[in-house]
């Protein structure tokens, strides 16, 4: 999360996804990976409210340009983690934002990631049926 010549740049993550957040001062166009938002995740423009959240509730909307670039996972946890990233970011804009987005739990890193296979089992827990005889 820094600063950087009238930048606001911050990191969002969420199981194997990564978010690059950058918010320029501007007129509120949406760009992920260089494409238009409604390009990039064609189909699922509801999900635009859920990912402007941190904006709606700190009166910021339409006053940053967004530049995001993300990798990684699927489409739930990559609109997570531009969440999170975006959140992060507005808290650099003013300090006052902090307690507002704390409130709505949108500064909280969803932790939960798949677990890791083990040897001799089939997936993380499922083992071969045991037999007693």
């Amino acid at each position: 999360m820094t600063l950087i010549n009238n930048k606001y740049y911050a990191i969002g993550k969420r199981k194997t996804s990564v978010a690059n957040v950058t918010l320029i001062k501007g007129n509120g166009t949406f760009f992920v990976n260089k494409k238009r938002f409604s390009e990039y995740f064609s189909g699922i423009s509801e999900e635009f409210h859920n990912i402007n959240l941190p904006f709606l509730i700190a009166n910021l909307s339409n006053e940053y340009n967004t530049n995001i670039s993300v990798k990684g996972g699927g489409i739930s946890g990559q609109l997570s983690a531009i969440r999170l990233g975006i959140a992060k970011a507005v808290c650099l804009i003013k300090k006052d934002y902090r307690p507002l987005l704390k409130k709505n739990n949108l500064l909280r890193r969803d932790d939960r990631i798949k677990e890791r296979r083990k040897y001799g089992l089939k997936k993380a827990r499922k083992a071969s049926q045991y037999s007693k005889r």
